[in-house]
């Protein structure tokens, strides 16, 4: 070892895979940063005085005698005002040709907020998309995953979400996106004039696998200063959260760790809690709530990582692309808020729990009777305006292209109802039926 001020560098590699290296280190903490032949590297194991670090940027031309710098400290981000409209890399750094941001430097991937801080989650997160704010709706401090097909349109639903979300601060973390996909989150949020509260924290198709690793606590590490720091409602949107656990695969295989189920490491659901728990209802104010997506193999909801994902959020919303229409909707079956209840019908409008219950029944008959038909079976006037009305729910409400306010969506179903079916037939109370019943 040769001594250098602030920092311990070592020059005797034992072992190299294609993601990682291990030596012989005092002193050294786990996820702290070091630099292998200038590469960025954190280590991710420690027996003894034994260190496996995972190297970012892969172990190509790394040799032995390499030179292994630890720095003593976690990667950091400067955190600041000045990051609104702002696009960094993995590494905090600016990617948008801008300068440096100039800021109080803080460790990423620290602790989630101590429980007697944290506030219960009780304001409500419009987003401006029917199919959420009307079933399933939002509140700060909560975290829930969109799940979708590869094939489905997520991260423009995504970029909707950040335009429409009623919130101080959008950050977005983009693990594996495309070219094409970059651009367009960039091309929106100037396009809309709403760049300056957006920032966002890009890895892409071409960056390396596990510098999005790095991502989340990235981007929950800047949401966390506005959040906690500056007492601001931010919203952190996470894309796409398979390839996070892909990236986790790779190190984890490399460390030739014995794979759990689909292949994943049996770290799983405490790397992806360890993400999710930073969502936080302040009890001085401020916010941090996670929307992220997950992407499934196949539409297999049991696949790991959807299934420990599910284990740690409070919901989910489900992605679907509804044939009748030709758009894709929020699938009212598959999709659930659990905390819901504490904001539809207390900070919306009173009827907000009976419309939204009622509107989904009726769909649900609705493909009662589209299976009847499917199979040949005679309709009845009933199922005929159950099926007129379900392609009305579908276009109007559940599309993920509709962008009205909570009431505009309560009177327009009121309207629907009123349209297809008599009184009796939608099961509401009597008295909120006399205040806003409606006969076309």
């Amino acid at each position: 070892m040769k001594g250098k001020a602030f920092s311990k560098i070592y020059t005797n590699l034992t072992k190299i895979t294609k993601a990682t290296c291990t030596l012989k280190a005092d002193g050294v903490g786990y996820q702290e940063l070091a630099f292998v032949d200038g590469r960025p590297a954190q280590v991710v194991k420690l027996i003894g005085d034994e260190v496996t670090l995972q190297i970012f940027k892969g172990t190509e031309g790394i040799g032995t005698d390499s030179e292994v710098v630890f720095t003593g400290k976690p990667p950091t981000i400067k955190v600041s005002k000045g990051m609104g409209g702002r696009f960094f890399n993995a590494y905090g750094e600016p990617i948008d040709g801008g300068p440096e941001v100039e800021g109080e430097e803080r460790e990423i991937g620290g602790p989630s907020v101590n429980p007697v801080r944290r506030k219960k989650p009780s304001q409500l997160l419009a987003t401006g998309i029917a199919g959420i704010d009307l079933n399933n709706t939002l509140v700060t401090g909560q975290k829930i995953p969109f799940f979708a097909d590869p094939n489905e349109p997520y991260n423009q639903v995504l970029a909707s979400v950040a335009l429409r979300a009623n919130a101080d601060k959008i950050i977005l973390g983009g693990m594996g996106l495309s070219n094409d996909d970059y651009l367009y989150f960039r091309d929106t949020f100037t396009n809309a004039g709403e760049l300056e509260k957006i920032i966002s924290f890009i890895n892409t198709a071409e960056d390396p696998p596990v510098e999005r690793l790095l991502i989340p606590d990235m981007a929950c590490t800047a949401g966390e200063f506005f959040a906690n720091d500056l007492q601001q409602k931010v919203l952190v949107l996470l894309t796409d959260m398979t390839l996070f656990a892909d990236a986790l695969s790779i190190v984890a295989n490399k460390m030739d760790q014995i794979p759990s189920k689909d292949s994943m490491p049996g770290s799983l659901y405490s790397d992806l809690a360890r993400i999710y728990e930073k969502a936080v209802q302040f009890d001085h104010g401020g916010s941090l709530t996670i929307i992220a997506v997950t992407t499934l193999n196949e539409g297999d909801i049991t696949h790991a990582i959807p299934d420990n994902t599910g284990y740690i959020t409070e919901g989910q919303l489900f992605l679907r692309r509804d044939t009748e229409i030709g758009k894709t909707i929020i699938d009212p079956f598959r999709s659930l808020s659990r905390l819901k209840q504490n904001v539809i019908g207390k900070t919306t409008r009173e009827d907000h729990p009976q419309v939204m219950n009622s509107l989904v029944r009726l769909y649900a008959d609705a493909m009662s009777a589209r299976t009847k038909r499917e199979n040949g079976f005679d309709l009845t006037d009933y199922d005929q305006r159950t099926l007129e009305f379900a392609k009305d729910y579908s276009e109007r409400l559940l599309a993920v292209d509709i962008n009205i306010p909570v009431e505009k969506m309560l009177d327009r179903g009121w309207e629907m109802m009123s349209k297809y079916f008599e009184a009796h037939e939608v099961g509401i109370k009597e008295e909120l039926m006399e205040k806003y019943w409606k006969k076309n």
